[in-house]
């Protein structure tokens, strides 16, 4: 025999009127806002993978009875890398398969570009970039399967087993590791990504790290949307002889399928937005389509955590109906908060701070304090709302702040929802706008350095070196001055002390800087030309990285938070229309009852948020004595921009929901509550 219960539950869910619609309307919404988020950091996660993974062929694997040579070097054109791999074939030995995006094993003189540097060999003069490479009878395209970004820069060139530039000690220059390397290998199966995608899967986990817990709490919160409601409804069938399972049952399969349905909704838009995306720049670019796709099952599985999630929220909210159904159908049992949430808030701070204090944390492991960290504030939250309610009536004067102290302390679970979001995201936008890293770099845009190539570091060779490089910046047109060192010191030149030809550019002009490094390429073929860029290129991908990681933390933070301030609010002026309505009788008038909406979000979002911002601009501040940099200006007027856009978007989620007060409350002696 069937259960009735799930054609029961369908039964009450469609016969619950316009307004018990609206608020599962509101709770899909949530989650589909959820199940949208979680999708594009789990896309950016595995992204982050899968490109660093495209890339681990480029970094030489050595083999004793390898079959080929194997060279990186990495050159710069306006400034962006040009990752270089250079390939012989050894002769006697088997032949080594083709790298991953190129059709065959390349050929001496043959030479593979990637789709963005054909584009830039093709338009830029030939004595600015091309003349860097072999001049063959037509290049070869490097496929998607050995790139790692749409507008990657990299060229694989074939090359004779005794040309310079692999027989030579490739590496041996100043660059920044990772950039040149040398060895001879059996195939390209590789194991350590280039360094640039090395870092983008611990920077995508710090954003996961800082966003995960805002939409978890949202998802939550999807499935306590019209609680009030479904709580009178469920108290009245508990009364009427409903067990406590069959209840927990009814609720948790009405929060799931509407849970359900919103991040399947959600899912259909990440898909939507792929494209879009897929063009949003992280380190080295852009991505690959395919890279942001998580999968069917992939999806499944969001859609159905979040289904989970909704309906654990709801079934949770529905102690007070198991253990006193009368008291909640006669709303006769505020809910009142304990002081353990705050022994735990304290207990966990301090856990935290001790540890963190320690230093020498993974990433993983910092990602795992900071969640840790949300949650103490999670915890906390009701507690601080509860307590801010009762000093509030206290002090009330005029009748809006009354009612809003009374709703703050019959309700401040449900208050803390309204304003948990912008609280959290006060975190983000304080550490963010103070956090300010810093690298020492080499600030030397004029130069281009060429280190002297092995056996020739003497004097007179050096110097011999120099007169070459004169010879062929003349032959270039590039008006210079060169130097032959054998000594410098490391803050006069790129060579940081090193022998070699140091070339210092006219005017610092970028068409000149490559024509230079484009006509010295000769020089040292097993080292090529370097200017600062390859001193600080990896220095300059983590700053920008984490300055891309920052405004998309904030703005996604502040998408979600709005969203949950505004799906709540209206959720609870559906929730509280029969309050609404009876106060509406006794001669309130709606604007003092707006009023009351409004204080009762403001007053706990100031101090809340103004703590939790506090906290992350603590946390800025220690990185920053950590990297021994400072706050600047800047970082104040973001900070500033950030307090205006959350005040901006609390407003905009109060005021969204004033046209449902007014249409609550009209004519309410007709209502049928």
């Amino acid at each position: 025999m069937s259960s009735p219960l799930l054609p029961l539950t369908w039964h009450l869910a469609r016969r619950s009127g316009r307004r018990g619609l609206q608020s599962h309307l509101l709770a899909a919404g949530a989650a589909a806002v959820s199940a949208l988020v979680l999708l594009v950091l789990l896309a950016a996660w595995s992204g982050a993978g899968t490109r660093a993974d495209r890339t681990d062929w480029r970094t030489p694997q050595p083999d004793r009875n390898g079959t080929a040579v194997q060279t990186l070097s990495t050159t710069f054109v306006r400034g962006e890398p040009v990752t270089v791999v250079d390939l012989a074939q050894l002769p006697g030995r088997k032949a080594t398969p083709a790298p991953p995006g190129v059709a065959a094993f390349p050929e001496p003189g043959q030479v593979y570009l990637s789709p963005a540097l054909a584009e830039l060999v093709h338009g830029l003069p030939r004595n600015q970039l091309a003349d860097r490479f072999p001049e063959p009878r037509e290049y070869g395209t490097v496929g998607d399967a050995g790139l790692a970004a749409p507008g990657e820069l990299l060229a694989v060139i074939g090359r004779a087993p005794s040309d310079p530039a692999v027989s030579g000690a490739a590496g041996r220059s100043v660059m920044a590791s990772g950039l040149a390397d040398r060895a001879v290998v059996s195939g390209f199966s590789g194991t350590a990504p280039s360094v640039f995608t090395a870092q983008d899967r611990s920077t995508v986990l710090i954003g996961i790290g800082l966003l995960v817990v805002p939409v978890i709490v949202l998802a939550s919160a999807a499935g306590r949307l019209g609680a009030a409601r479904r709580e009178q409804r469920l108290a009245a069938l508990r009364l009427a002889g409903a067990t406590p399972r069959q209840i927990l049952a009814m609720s948790g399969a009405e929060a799931a399928a509407v849970g359900a349905v919103g991040a399947a909704t959600g899912a259909l838009a990440y898909a939507a937005l792929l494209p879009a995306l897929a063009g949003l720049p992280f380190g080295i670019g852009t991505w690959f389509t395919a890279d942001l796709w998580v999968g069917v099952a992939g999806a499944a599985a969001v859609v159905a955590g979040v289904a989970s999630l909704t309906a654990l929220s709801a079934v949770s909210a529905l102690r007070e109906v198991v253990r006193s159904p009368l008291g909640v159908a006669q709303q006769s049992d505020p809910r009142r908060t304990r002081m353990i949430r705050l022994v735990l808030f304290a207990g966990l701070v301090l856990y935290v701070v001790v540890t963190a204090r320690d230093g020498g944390l993974k990433i993983s492991q910092q990602v795992a304090l900071l969640i840790l960290f949300y949650g103490a504030f999670w915890i906390v939250g009701p507690w601080a709302t509860d307590r801010i309610g009762r000093v509030l009536g206290r002090f009330a004067r005029r009748p809006a702040t009354l009612l809003a102290a009374r709703r703050l302390s019959d309700d401040p679970r449900g208050a803390w929802r309204t304003v948990s979001g912008l609280v959290l995201a006060g975190f983000v936008a304080g550490f963010f706008s103070v956090a300010h890293l810093s690298f020492d770099t080499f600030e030397h845009p004029d130069q281009v350095a060429v280190a002297a190539p092995d056996g020739a570091h003497g004097r007179a060779a050096v110097r011999q070196s120099a007169d070459r490089a004169r010879e062929l910046l003349k032959d270039a047109g590039v008006p210079a001055t060169v130097q032959a060192l054998t000594g410098a010191r490391s803050d006069e030149s790129l060579l940081l002390g090193g022998p070699g030809v140091l070339v210092r550019i006219s005017g610092s002009d970028p068409a000149r800087l490559d024509a230079a490094t484009t006509a010295l390429a000769p020089l040292n073929p097993a080292s090529p030309p370097y200017t600062d860029k390859s001193l600080t290129a990896v220095d300059d991908l983590v700053q920008d990285q984490l300055r891309g990681l920052s405004l998309a933390s904030m703005a996604v933070s502040f998408v979600v938070a709005t969203a949950s301030a505004g799906l709540t609010a209206a959720a609870n002026v559906l929730d509280r229309r029969r309050v609404y309505g009876l106060l509406r009788l006794a001669g309130t008038p709606l604007r003092v009852l707006d009023r009351a909406r409004v204080r009762e979000t403001v007053v706990p979002l100031v101090l809340l948020a103004g703590t939790m911002t506090g906290c992350g601009v603590y946390a800025a501040v220690k990185l920053n004595d950590a990297g021994g940099t400072t706050l600047d200006a800047t970082g104040a007027l973001q900070l500033g921009l950030c307090a205006l856009l959350g005040a901006a978007a609390m407003f905009t989620a109060i005021g969204a929901s004033r046209p449902l007060l007014r249409a609550v409350t009209d004519n309410p002696s007709q209502q049928p509550d």
